[in-house]
């Protein structure tokens, strides 16, 4: 029998220090074991994870920092179901459990979570869990990525809480269901056994800390942490302006009725210690692939929340108990009776930027302006004609960040959702796939105009070796990434195929399973961020080196700021500036 934790009173500052920054090492070795032994690049080139220790009742202790931040803190609702499901004594050390059932989970199926099970002196104390994105969990389209699909069915394989591996053996029985419901088994079960490994390595790093310090001095520790996160973020809480501040956005469609908007409602009410994020007047759940679980509302909150009030302070539970989040059942970001979730965070990079928008109210020296948050998610599958293998691609567009109060918008990023998660390289897009990269490039004058200049868009074109389809989900082109404060918006994003036969080229913005010859070309444009402060009063200066780094036109400088560029000297008239400021 383990005996009850030490009072947090006896663990003295130093020790706790070191504990703290050990529980995140801990992760982040687990985190680089993932991405070093996986099979997918969607793991080790995107980063496309995330991993954690929970204590025993499924509350999260610490998480690796290099994951998705829309993973942050989010593991415990699928931890507990299993701990329902088994009871705290039925789990077993060499148990490994998968879990991506939507109701539980609420994303969409290929992000599958693994996690096994922490004894000392033997008993449960935790669980080392990550997450990863299998390239295939069956379903109707290769990758999962549909935009039209109407029920999760159609989507792939669901695994509720089930026992992979039972005392440090694989069920071969489990295997079997998975190796034949999925087009690459080779991959995802590589991949899982890159998260068992990660696990395991987690669960012993944890072990040896204990093992170290002691049970009651680490577990003091923990909850010691819990509280300091938890008094630090009320009182950054406190030393906001008390109120309730609105703002609402939407988004294109469900992909299913390119005619109905999504509206996007949010409240945020900072009272004493606490926030209140309110989702009410949200769309209701659509018809369409657009969907996410009430976790995918939650985690829309969390990381706004986050990254507005303590950016640098590590997620763990305790950081979060002053975040208060109204969400009502059965809305876009919280739905239910096995609604279609293929793509669950399109939706929440614009959540997020509506939060944003709401804080700017209150927080106006810390809020950027909105972000390209198209996501531009793109798959192109097939089978190789040279080697008779299936294959499928998946990535996502990087665009242009919203400026920030003292700067300009950072440029290229993928969404806030995905952090500083990576995009697959050319070079090994090209090596494993019939694809070939025209071009890589800028676009002028996607960044919105302001005093500080919004992030720009990226051009990206594939030209077709082989004949394969495509998949594309892009968002907000029809609600530009705002300005704040007078700056303008940035520039929407789209996808633009022409098939190899001459034809007109056609926008394909959601976009499932589409046909493509050999010679077929399909350009990805990138939105940019939104700017901020009125645009003539950027300085001149600054503005001709946007022109000579090709960041804006010479059209640009006139049209948005007022400045005039020689185009062949590339210097500005002072005089005929001026004027046109002035007018």
């Amino acid at each position: 029998m383990i005996a009850p934790a030490a009072p947090e009173a006896t663990v003295d500052p130093v020790t706790l220090e070191i504990v703290r920054n050990l529980l995140i090492a801990i992760l982040d070795e687990g985190e680089i074991n993932l991405s070093r032994t996986a099979f997918s690049p969607i793991i080790y080139e995107v980063k496309d994870y995330s991993i954690c220790l929970l204590d025993r009742d499924g509350q999260t202790i610490a998480q690796s920092r290099g994951g998705i931040p829309t993973f942050m803190a989010d593991m415990g609702e699928p931890v507990r179901d299993g701990i329902e499901m088994y009871g705290a004594d039925g789990f077993d050390p060499g148990d490994v459990v998968l879990i991506n059932y939507s109701a539980i989970c609420g994303q969409h199926l290929n992000n599958m979570i693994l996690y096994v099970p922490v004894h000392w002196e033997g008993e449960l104390i935790g669980f080392a869990a990550t997450r990863a994105h299998w390239t295939d969990v069956g379903g109707r389209v290769s990758g999962g990525f549909s935009t039209d699909t109407t029920e999760i069915f159609q989507e792939g394989l669901q695994l509720r809480s089930v026992k992979a591996y039972k005392r440090g053996k694989p069920d071969e029985e489990i295997m079997r269901i998975i190796r034949h419901n999925i087009r690459y088994p080779e991959l995802s079960l590589g991949d899982m056994a890159a998260q068992v490994g990660a696990c395991e390595l987690t669960a012993r790093r944890f072990l040896d800390l204990i093992g170290k310090y002691g049970w009651q001095t680490t577990n003091a520790c923990i909850h010691r942490i819990w509280n300091q996160s938890e008094a630090l973020v009320r009182q950054k809480i406190a030393a906001l302006p008390k109120g309730r501040f609105e703002a609402e956005s939407f988004l294109d469609d469900d992909g299913i009725d390119p005619d109905h908007t999504l509206p996007i409602k949010v409240a945020v009410t900072i009272a004493a210690d606490t926030l209140e994020i309110d989702f009410t007047g949200t769309a209701g759940q659509t018809r369409g692939a657009m969907n996410s679980g009430r976790s995918g509302g939650l985690a829309a909150a969390k990381v706004a929340f986050k990254s507005a009030i303590f950016p640098d302070l590590p997620a763990n539970d305790g950081a979060f108990r002053p975040l208060q989040i109204v969400l009502p059942e059965g809305t876009m970001i919280s739905a239910v009776d096995n609604a279609a979730m293929a793509h669950w965070n399109l939706a929440l990079k614009t959540v997020i930027d509506t939060i944003y928008l709401a804080l700017s109210q209150a927080m106006p020296d810390r809020i950027p302006a909105a972000h390209h948050a198209a996501q531009g998610l793109y798959t192109f599958f097939g089978r190789d004609a040279a080697t008779g293998q299936r294959y499928s691609t998946l990535d996502t567009t990087l665009g242009g960040w919203g400026a920030r109060p003292d700067g300009d918008g950072f440029s290229p990023l993928k969404t806030v959702t995905h952090g500083d998660t990576r995009n697959i390289p050319v070079e090994v897009e090209e090596t494993f796939y019939p694809l070939h990269v025209e071009s890589y490039a800028w676009r002028p004058d996607t960044g919105g105009p302001g005093e500080f200049r919004g992030g720009l868009g990226l051009r990206k074109v594939y030209r077709m070796i082989q004949d394969c389809k495509f998949v594309s989900a892009f968002e907000r082109t029809k609600c530009p990434p705002w300005g704040l404060f007078g700056g303008k918006p940035g520039q929407t994003a789209d996808a633009r195929v022409r098939q190899s036969d001459g034809g007109e080229t056609r926008s394909c913005r959601k976009v499932t399973g589409l046909p493509l010859a050999a010679g077929a070309t399909v350009e990805l444009l990138s939105a940019g961020g939104g700017g901020r402060g009125l645009p003539t009063t950027r300085p001149v200066e600054r503005v001709l080196e946007d022109v000579r780094q090709g960041y804006v036109t010479v059209d640009g400088a006139r049209r948005d700021y007022g400045v005039v560029v020689d185009a062949v000297t590339m210097t500005v008239d002072d005089a005929a500036t001026q004027a046109l400021r002035r007018s």
